[in-house]
């Protein structure tokens, strides 16, 4: 088999990695971002990626960026192929030439739709009902290079993005097992891309805010996106109020969230009553929120400890 270079950073990588290993291939080095502090005691931890080349006895290469000494450790691995998926920085140049068959990277988007930092989060707040999985060949442009082969991958309503990042990370890992030896045999010959690019920023903070003026479906596509990074979240009185997941209530089944205007609250009768947030068209129905200054919970359960009559979210 080849002799591979991975370079990948959060647990969507980790199963890529896991795969290539399984097939046999000599991945002689990993490229992963330096250990990062997590959790509330901000705790220096190492990436899912670096963690995982640990545990399989492989080397890794922590770098923010390829600096001249990154540059050179990559280039002394003497690989055949290096593997990109969500390695979280650019791969300059002059490094895209020192693997004798380049750069590929696993895209989690159908090229050229959506290139950039988070397809598979603005797939969602888009409204898109299907993504992919898209292997190509890396090179100078931003996710602009020709493809070696895609896995088309429909999105279920229920979906969030840490839901279908699991799924195209398993798609993704099947894949590669089959097109990374198939491109280094020269039996694949990878192809332009076609048709109008459209782009995929990073999230901040503020794209999680919730415009509850906005149509029920629309809120919930907002929702899913950003859930769980950066967080869904709406205005309650002078903090905010993060949501979890909601459902979009249809009105062949209630009609009382009819009445309800952007930003108010009901809760249905019945011992399984659910939280009705009105949109600017239609209703939601929450699952689970989070107070400022307290952990996630149903619902439901928060429901009964507020005035409905007397709290509006916007």
């Amino acid at each position: 088999m080849s002799r591979l270079i991975y370079a990948g950073t959060p647990e969507p990588a980790v199963e890529p990695l896991r795969r290539l290993v399984a097939d046999g291939h000599d991945v002689a080095a990993v490229l992963t971002r330096p250990d990062a502090p997590t959790g509330r005691k901000r705790v220096l931890t190492p990436s899912p990626v670096a963690s995982v080349a640990d545990e399989l006895g492989i080397p890794t290469i922590k770098a923010s960026r390829i600096d001249d000494q990154t540059h050179e450790a990559l280039a002394a691995v003497d690989a055949d192929l290096a593997v990109v998926v969500a390695y979280g920085g650019l791969i300059p140049e002059r490094t895209l030439n020192v693997p004798r068959h380049g750069w590929v990277n696993l895209h989690f988007s159908e090229l050229p739709l959506l290139r950039g930092a988070a397809p598979v989060q603005w797939a969602l707040i888009q409204g898109m009902d299907a993504t992919a999985a898209t292997v190509f060949v890396l090179e100078k442009g931003l996710d602009t290079g020709p493809i070696v082969g895609s896995t088309p991958l429909p999105i279920q309503p229920e979906d969030t993005a840490a839901t279908l990042l699991a799924k195209l990370s398993h798609e993704g890992a099947e894949l590669l097992s089959r097109c990374v030896p198939d491109l280094i045999a020269g039996r694949i010959e990878p192809t332009p891309q076609q048709g109008e690019p459209t782009l995929a920023p990073k999230l901040n903070r503020n794209d999680g805010r919730v415009d509850l003026s906005a149509s029920a479906q629309a809120v919930h596509d907002r929702i899913a996106g950003v859930t769980p990074e950066p967080g869904a979240f709406v205005s309650l009185g002078e903090g905010t109020l993060k949501l979890g997941r909601v459902d979009v209530v249809q009105e062949s089944v209630d009609s009382m969230h009819q009445d309800l205007g952007a930003g108010h609250l009901a809760v249905e009768s019945g011992k399984h009553g659910r939280v009705l947030l009105g949109t600017g068209h239609g209703a939601v129905a929450l699952t689970q929120v989070q107070p400022a200054g307290k952990k996630m919970m149903n619902a439901t359960d928060w429901a009964r400890g507020i005035d409905l009559d007397g709290t509006v979210l916007g």
